[in-house]
């Protein structure tokens, strides 16, 4: 269980510092010789994209990134790299004969001498097997969720400026549309400013228009009465001349030719 959640600190301090950030990583120093690796991911996705230079070899030099499995072990403790390093030269056997020469030589030497307190070590080894298998899983949940609670509270700062963000995005984005709208308001206004214009202008000519009608019904108007007045006068200059120019003698003669006639007309009748 301890292998799933810690790396040997000698493979790892042997590149890099304790210090030391991964992308998306970041090492700190544990205990009994191991390194645990603290996430600093939202799931596989780094918090922080880092822009590479041109200059930036990752090719040769790739960026050390965080495993999401741990590293294949045997024995529940030793690292496969350990024996996968002599298959080359020594087989599969190899890694396996090496082991137990040098067992064999630091026994039969004395320097690892195998005392009571070595036996009270594999009984607490046994013990922290069993208690690994047994409640691990349980550990490794509870682990992982604190985790996911402790990433939610160092991704909440983010995540509310990411949204204050696209808030004020929004916002912009809405003003501009309100000010398109102002801009529409403003043609809009134009034209109506440009119809009040035109109906000015149309009245103003109606105004000319029934101006010079009254001026010209007026002239016409005079041109009738002086009309009418000459034709007036000059029938009576007639009448009047026409009267001066009967005399009785002429009345009596007109008067008899008339009576004369109506006799005439009613002789036939």
């Amino acid at each position: 269980m301890l292998s799933r959640l810690c790396r040997p600190s000698a493979q790892i301090l042997g590149q890099i510092s304790a210090s030391t950030t991964f992308e998306g990583t970041q090492l700190l120093p544990g205990s009994i010789g191991l390194a645990c690796i603290r996430p600093l991911t939202s799931g596989t996705k780094p918090l922080m994209a880092y822009k590479e230079g041109p200059e930036r070899d990752l090719v040769n030099f790739p960026r050390p990134k965080r495993l999401l499995e741990p590293l294949p072990v045997r024995f529940g403790f030793v690292p496969d790299s350990w024996f996968t390093y002599f298959y080359p030269k020594t087989g599969v056997t190899g890694p396996y004969v090496f082991g137990v020469g040098f067992l064999t030589y630091v026994l039969s030497k004395e320097i690892w001498v195998l005392e009571h307190e070595f036996w009270t070590g594999v009984s607490f080894a046994m013990m922290i097997v069993y208690a690994t298998k047994k409640f691990g899983p349980q550990v490794r949940a509870y682990l992982l969720d604190e985790q996911k609670k402790i990433l939610d509270d160092l991704n909440a700062g983010k995540i509310n400026e990411i949204k204050a963000t696209n808030d004020a995005i929004e916002a912009e984005k809405k003003a501009q549309w309100q000010a398109e709208g102002q801009k529409m308001l403003f043609d809009v206004k134009r034209e109506n400013v440009a119809l009040q214009v035109e109906a000015a202008y149309r009245q103003r000519l109606k105004d000319v228009y029934s101006e010079v009608k009254k001026r010209l019904d007026y002239q016409v108007d005079k041109q009738q009465v002086e009309q009418n007045v000459q034709q007036k006068h000059m029938v009576n200059w007639i009448i009047s001349r026409v009267q001066k120019a009967i005399t009785p003698e002429a009345e009596q003669e007109n008067l008899k030719k008339c009576i004369a006639d109506l006799k005439g007309l009613a002789a036939k009748f």
